[in-house]
């Protein structure tokens, strides 16, 4: 028996502001998610320059590599609490590397994810169980899944808390 999918949706909502015949228009919108949280976007200041990109919104490229990083984090929690690691903090300062592929043509190549745990533990946890269990999110995720660039986890040291 196949399972059913599940649809997720976004509103992407833009109106022209500037000239948009002379390419000097803004790039600003906003996303809507069912939850009923707007987020400012925007085109990166890298790809579109300012003041036809917005600085403090998010721009796409950011979007996926949090999705990247929160997914992978999500799916980590999980496993590790079923095998009795108790993650009590997580950080990651995860970076997609964005490269041209063909003239005029530019991909994220790269994910690196860089996860900094804090466990609850009697004693320091096992790296090489630390390690399969991000090997496991890993390919567990959706979001990895779902995308075709390599994504690398290079995990920090753990910190340890008392139980």
């Amino acid at each position: 028996m196949i399972m059913a999918g599940h649809l997720y949706t976004a509103e992407v909502v833009w109106s022209l502001k500037g000239e948009l015949d002379k390419g000097r228009y803004s790039r600003g919108h906003l996303w809507r998610f069912d939850g009923g949280i707007e987020v400012p976007a925007s085109a990166s200041p890298s790809v579109v320059p300012l003041p036809h990109s917005v600085a403090a919104a998010v721009d796409p490229e950011e979007a996926f590599v949090a999705a990247v990083s929160s997914c992978h984090m999500l799916t980590f929690i999980d496993i590790a609490r079923r095998e009795g690691v108790r993650v009590v903090a997580y950080e990651d300062r995860a970076e997609a590397l964005m490269e041209r592929i063909a003239p005029k043509r530019m991909a994220i190549t790269k994910v690196t994810l860089r996860p900094a745990l804090t466990l609850q533990a009697d004693a320091a946890p096992d790296p090489a169980l630390l390690e399969a269990l991000h090997e496991k999110a890993h390919e567990l995720c959706f979001i990895a899944n779902s995308v075709k660039c390599d994504i690398a986890v290079e995990a920090a040291p753990v910190t340890v808390v008392a139980p």
